[in-house]
């Protein structure tokens, strides 16, 4: 059973280190986006360069670097999904060096009476993805062990946030009527793809992963709400959370791992 896959004890066949030459380290912090138009901000507006490169079969994707605030921060896109982000991440830690790593996005909202106007801190993330069980072993739920430090940094932005439980999903289509009422009446405030994952990967690693998410779309409606999913606006909101995690970035502990 998938849920029974995690192996502590032997090797991997391959790694990111039999297809890439190890780099010297470019920065502490890493910050991941999934999208496009954040990446052609920051070359607009940042100087950045192209310090490494992720090889894919898409072509290649380029990790950038930059400085903000008198820190050198790393950042790329990803792929969605937790098995697309944690491949691309794999490959980042080991040309990076970076031990501290950012990653914001859209999410779907399960109870907008909560979530409405604030990112959304998630505390734990409920594990229906596949990728996290061969990084930790099995159980329901995942802690988000960096919740209350990404809080506090919101709070002193004076920024509106919610903590809460995330419902992890790879299938962004199979998010049924039933499921969301039981992720719901479980504590959860919103679905999002890559959280569980990303956290099992980061605890396997031994890295630091801070996370926040703002709401695309709402699933608690009648009839689903697309919101500003995939429009102008989220376009607005990608840009300006991508801010939020370069003021998250100047303001981390670096030795607090």
């Amino acid at each position: 059973m998938i849920t029974q896959s995690f192996d502590p004890h032997s090797q991997p066949v391959f790694g990111p280190e039999d297809i890439y030459t190890r780099q010297n380290k470019l920065a502490d912090i890493c910050i991941i986006t999934f999208s496009k138009a954040v990446i052609e901000h920051a070359l607009s507006h940042f100087d950045c360069k192209i310090s490494a490169v992720i090889n894919t079969l898409a072509g290649e994707n380029p990790i950038y670097t930059m400085h903000y605030k008198q820190r050198v921060i790393a950042f790329y896109m990803s792929p969605i999904t937790a098995a697309g982000c944690a491949t691309s991440m794999e490959d980042a830690i080991l040309l990076t060096g970076a031990r501290h790593y950012i990653l914001f996005g859209s999410c779907g909202a399960l109870d907008s009476t909560l979530t409405e106007g604030k990112l959304i801190v998630p505390t734990h993330a409920y594990r229906d993805e596949g990728l996290s069980y061969h990084y930790q072993e099995a159980r329901d739920y995942i802690n988000v062990k960096n919740a209350a430090q990404v809080a506090a940094i919101l709070g002193e932005l004076k920024i509106p946030y919610v903590k809460g439980r995330t419902w992890t999903t790879d299938a962004l289509y199979r998010e049924t009527r039933s499921n969301v009422a039981k992720r719901k009446a479980d504590g959860c405030i919103a679905v999002d793809m890559e959280c569980s994952g990303i956290q099992a990967l980061c605890d396997f690693k031994e890295l630091q992963y801070y996370t926040f998410f703002y709401t695309g779309d709402l699933l608690d409606a009648p009839v689903w709400d697309q919101r500003i999913l995939l429009g102008e606006l989220e376009r607005d909101h990608q840009l300006r959370n991508f801010v939020v995690a370069l003021e998250i970035a100047v303001k981390l502990d670096l030795n607090s791992d």
